[in-house]
């Protein structure tokens, strides 16, 4: 097979949570376990970090990865999904795995494939822990997939482990309490193996402080330590000021990650940061700060708060559940604009009612779906935002909707894309 076919045949005939959903999720870590030990377990080969979490946890893992390059370290990171290319969920040191790996590794496990019948996700993930160990990388950022336990991400052993927050979403595979959730993710949490939270709640606060005891994991909770205490913009940067526990001074950092929540963010990978220099790894401030300055210049990180044109400004954000989406609305609540056109498409197993809830009925909206199988038909979302009191129409595809909205927006106006990585992963740049 060439690239093309290679993808193709990744795409359709292994189980795809983005085409199927879950029922494409494998409920235990038998493939990956078996996968992993055919090609002589390339996740023992390589120190790797453990991300996990609701929302955030695709920023910090980039953020993270573009401190450790900066500090001189070949980073790997792992992340799903993808927005136009497969390859862009390997990386090391921002660059994508090479074509001709996907290809050789996929004929090479092809015998594996036909005994286990495993999903995407399994394989993907195997791909990536076996490319890391063949580029020699020092230590590999390893996102989850889904939850934390159960996820074929979980067969690693890693020097530190992180939960940025815990929020409604995959309900029906996660559990429908937010303390079964953050069970679920607290999986990733291994014995003697730091953890940092990123955000606390009272519901999962106790999950965590009782997992980590039992597993003697020395827990930091971000917050703790340090809050930011101020930021502004300064063109598209975002410039935060954090406050550090016993210490006077304030420290500034430039993020060229433009979204406010990211603030939440950045505490929980300063935090991380620190964790990794008490282990005796050399990071000091001037990687922090230069890495962060270049998150999406180093690791390629694209849809968070994304600007695309000015006058009107149009931005790109990956938001897809309830949480997610109210941190949106304060980022477009301080965002200066006169008339806001939302352009919103989700997938058909997400809590749809709690994400139109929270939409602002002020806006114009233009709903539509990306073109997957589990994309939510424009219609009915639309029948469903009215239904919620927003003023919208149906358009089939996320370009004709933005050719529409740009068409009807003034110079003063904003208009935001979200609903779905899928959606925002189909927008024409």
């Amino acid at each position: 097979m060439n690239y093309k076919e290679t993808i193709s045949y990744l795409f359709s005939r292994l189980p795809m949570y983005s085409r199927i959903g879950a029922a494409a999720y494998k409920p235990n870590l038998d493939n990956t376990i078996e996968l992993c030990a055919s090609i002589g377990n390339p996740q023992t080969k390589f120190k790797a970090i453990h991300v996990a979490g609701t929302n955030g946890k695709g920023s910090v893992s980039h953020m993270l990865a573009a401190i450790l390059q900066s500090a001189g370290y070949k980073t790997g990171l792992y992340t799903s999904p993808h927005l136009k290319d497969f390859r862009e969920r390997i990386k090391v040191n921002g660059q994508m795995i090479d074509r001709e790996f996907v290809i050789n590794f996929t004929e090479g496990i092809q015998p594996m494939i036909n005994k286990l019948e495993p999903s995407f996700f399994e394989i993907t993930v195997a791909m990536a822990f076996d490319f890391f160990a063949h580029e020699k990388v020092d230590i590999a950022i390893i996102e989850t997939g889904l939850g934390g336990r159960l996820d074929s991400t979980n067969i690693i052993t890693p020097v530190l482990s992180i939960i940025t927050n815990i929020g409604w979403d995959h309900m029906n595979i996660l559990g429908n309490s937010l303390e079964k959730i953050a069970s679920e993710k607290a999986g990733i949490i291994k014995p003697g193996i730091p953890i940092v939270i990123g955000e606390e709640i009272p519901e999962t606060k106790p999950v965590f402080v009782n997992i980590a005891s039992e597993k003697k994991s020395p827990i930091t909770f971000a917050g703790d330590t340090r809050s930011v205490v101020n930021w502004n913009w300064e063109d598209h940067n975002l410039v935060l000021e954090v406050a550090e526990a016993h210490h006077t001074d304030h420290k500034k950092y430039v993020l060229d990650l433009g979204g406010i929540y990211q603030a939440k963010n950045l505490v929980t990978v300063l935090s991380a940061c620190s964790v990794l220099q008490s282990l005796g790894w050399p990071i000091n401030d001037s990687n922090i700060k230069t890495g962060l300055k270049q998150v999406k210049k180093l690791t390629g990180l694209h849809g968070r708060w994304e600007i695309i044109h000015t006058q009107p400004l149009v931005v790109l954000d990956v938001a897809h559940n309830a949480e997610g989406i109210r941190q949106l609305l304060q980022q477009i609540e301080i965002t200066e604009h006169r008339h806001l056109y939302i352009i919103l498409g989700m997938v058909n197993d997400k809590d749809t009612s709690a994400v139109l809830a929270a939409m602002p009925q002020q806006a114009t909206y233009y709903f539509t779906k990306a073109q997957i199988p589990r994309a939510l038909d424009e219609n009915e979302l639309a029948k469903r935002g009215t239904d919620a009191g927003l003023r919208g129409t149906g358009f089939a595809d996320v370009n004709t909707a933005l050719k529409s909205a740009l068409a009807k927006a003034d110079r003063e106006d904003l208009i935001v894309v979200c609903g779905s990585v899928f959606l925002v992963g189909e927008v024409e740049l």
